[in-house]
């Protein structure tokens, strides 16, 4: 047996030299985009076994004979059937003890708890055999502490806790080791990624953490320039929705129902946009919003929170996306999902899975500093080419890609 593992690791070494990027990419885009919608997650806690450190190697041991077979070859990285991946089995502190606020679960930066669900229930993909997985996942929630001050995420304390897991899993596996984790997987659901600070100077002073800039990263962050908290290999993701907030209130306004706000924006505008922090709040390209447009009859502006504002973005035509402190937004994927054309603004933003969803077809971009032209710019789309981009958007394949669905 050992004869043979090594054998295997052997061959996986050099599968990996020539094939990893088309694997990690693929394995991405098919989970995201079609395997999210077929399972019903299990709570954590039934398909956790214990988490001590003598636990973790017996477990691999035991599943490694008993739960699956060996393969002789190496996959051929264009089927994505084969693809396999083994996840870690964590002690609770790295994961599901942060779930006791439930908001970890449901808040933009969820997706490491729904990536992490989804795999768990994704038989068709998961390997309880680490010598025949493909890419390891590690499951480390980061993002489920805010501040009650000024509502930045709290993640000081991502770097120790991600150092730390990869110590655990290091010291009682051989896997890291073999490859300087090249073939394991983090989320990073952040304003800037894996450089875990939710201002971009301060994330860019900080940069990467050593120990994962050999790894691969999901992550919601993402500009088409050079940028120091995506130098690593990574995936844009999306942001996450609940889906069964977008479920309830499609159950009451369809997408081709009676849309009488042209446009739509509630957010955070500050009148004077030097924040507490010293820093401008989205390049104060939301002042200048509120500045023009707040009076105009076209404009449906709002500052103050709603807990129902989806029932709003459902009866508007043109949905404003600007830039926050990082350039995604939430609003990007409920706007899609509700059947609201997004108006995409935040120069350089990359946005997700661009081969699934043809995003020029189904939004307008305007730059930073055209926000003077919006007004015009809408007025004109919407005498020309709106019903075919509301066409493209009410596809129902464009919101399945961008929602984690249960």
């Amino acid at each position: 047996m050992r004869t043979l593992h090594k054998g295997r690791q052997s061959e996986k070494s050099l599968f990996f030299k020539y094939y990893k990027w088309v694997l990690w990419f693929s394995f991405t885009l098919y989970f995201l985009t079609s395997f999210f919608i077929t399972n019903k997650p299990l709570p954590l806690s039934k398909t956790r076994v214990s988490g001590s450190k003598s636990s973790l190697a017996s477990r691999v041991l035991f599943e490694s004979v008993n739960k699956t077979r060996h393969k002789s070859k190496p996959k051929n990285p264009a089927a994505f059937k084969d693809l396999k991946i083994f996840i870690y089995e964590l002690p609770s502190e790295y994961n599901e003890d942060w779930l006791s606020n439930k908001r970890c679960s449901n808040h933009l930066f969820a997706s490491e708890v729904a990536i992490h669900r989804a795999l768990m229930n994704t038989y068709d993909l998961r390997t309880f055999d680490p010598y025949e997985a493909d890419f390891f996942f590690v499951p480390v929630y980061v993002s489920c502490n805010f501040s009650t001050v000024n509502g930045f995420p709290a993640i000081g304390h991502a770097r120790s806790l991600i150092s730390s897991a990869i110590q655990l899993i290091s010291s009682n596996y051989p896997f890291w080791n073999r490859t300087q984790g090249s073939d394991h997987i983090f989320v990073a659901s952040h304003d800037y990624g894996a450089c875990f600070h939710a201002m971009e100077d301060r994330a860019i002073d900080d940069g990467i953490p050593d120990f994962m800039k050999n790894s691969i990263i999901l992550q919601t962050f993402g500009v088409n320039y050079k940028h120091p908290c995506q130098d690593v290999e990574h995936v844009v993701i999306p942001p996450y929705i609940p889906p069964e907030s977008v479920r309830n209130t499609l159950e009451n306004s369809p997408l081709t129902g009676n849309r009488d706000i042209m446009v739509f924006f509630r957010g955070k505008m500050e009148v004077h946009p030097k924040n507490v922090s010293g820093k401008f709040y989205g390049k104060k390209v939301r002042t200048e919003i509120w500045r023009r447009y707040n009076g105009d009859q076209r404009f449906y502006l709002q500052r103050q929170r709603f807990a129902g504002y989806q029932s709003e973005i459902v009866r508007s035509v043109f949905c404003l996306c600007p830039l926050g402190w990082a350039p995604w937004s939430p609003r990007l994927v409920e706007s899609v999902a509700l059947g609201c054309v997004p108006v995409i603004i935040a120069d350089g933003i990359q946005l997700p899975f661009p081969s699934a969803v043809k995003w020029s077809e189904i939004s307008l971009t305007v730059a930073e500093r055209d926000v003077g032209k919006l007004g015009r710019i809408l007025e004109h789309v919407a005498k020309t080419n709106l019903s075919t981009i509301q066409k493209n958007l009410w596809d129902p394949a464009v919101s399945k890609a961008l929602l984690f669905n249960d």
